[in-house]
């Protein structure tokens, strides 16, 4: 009778896990969301906006130099005068104030770049961000998701670490388009390098040329600073 108990109560937690899981990880709408900073847009991601979130359960805020963004659903913001073309590197530094505080692992936050079509269904970009567990990711839509360094990315010691949650960590971001290749660099170390080729074409970017800014996962919050752009 204990064995049987034991089976049912293990195939119970088997059963419920999964729907626990996803219901942590679901997306947190913001208090006080949406966006305040003049000139800024935003657009959540199609499956956010299948799930019911909306772009107002996010937040965009000014705070001193830096731009504020508290996640609920994972999106990207943009300003349509910070565009770029050619050979340029866009830079930024983001500091998440307390690693983990809005989710229960980690979440990713970085660069956009090449934006074109966006606000629409048709949007393209490519985006780099970095995790405060060390990792970092290469993605874009184009307009279907793609993934350039596969479903959680890559580990990488330039990668600043959070000591634990509630901590704070910073990274420094910067991606560079120059005529032949594409590149992310972390904290001064260039991480991941790939040839223009292929990053534009049928079914990623329609170019590289085109609007830059800010893409978030969800339930994270970070704080983001020196926002520029360079010609290479």
């Amino acid at each position: 009778m204990r064995w049987s108990h034991g089976i049912a109560l293990s195939l119970a937690v088997t059963l419920v896990t999964p729907a626990a899981i996803a219901a942590q990880d679901a997306s947190r709408a913001v208090a006080g969301g949406g966006i305040s900073v003049p000139g800024w847009s935003g657009m959540i991601d199609a499956t956010e906006a299948a799930k019911g979130a909306k772009l107002t359960d996010s937040k965009l805020a000014k705070e001193g130099d830096a731009l504020h963004v508290t996640t609920g659903p994972q999106l990207v913001y943009w300003n349509a005068a910070n565009t770029a073309s050619g050979n340029y590197t866009v830079k930024a530094t983001f500091k998440e104030p307390k690693y983990m505080a809005l989710n229960d692992h980690p979440h990713p936050y970085g660069l956009m770049i090449g934006g074109n079509d966006l606000g629409t269904d048709q949007q393209t970009y490519l985006y780099c961000a970095a995790y405060g567990a060390g990792n970092f990711i290469v993605r874009g839509f184009g307009p279907a998701p793609f993934r350039m360094n596969g479903g959680r990315g890559e580990m990488n010691a330039a990668v600043h670490k959070a000591s634990g949650p509630g901590a704070e960590v910073t990274q420094e971001i910067a991606v560079t388009v120059t005529a032949d290749k594409v590149e992310c660099a972390i904290n001064g170390t260039t991480v991941a390098s790939y040839p223009k080729s292929d990053i534009v074409g049928a079914g990623k970017l329609k170019s590289t040329d085109g609007i830059y800014g800010l893409r978030f996962g969800h339930n994270t919050e970070a704080l983001v600073t020196g926002l520029t752009m360079t010609k290479k």
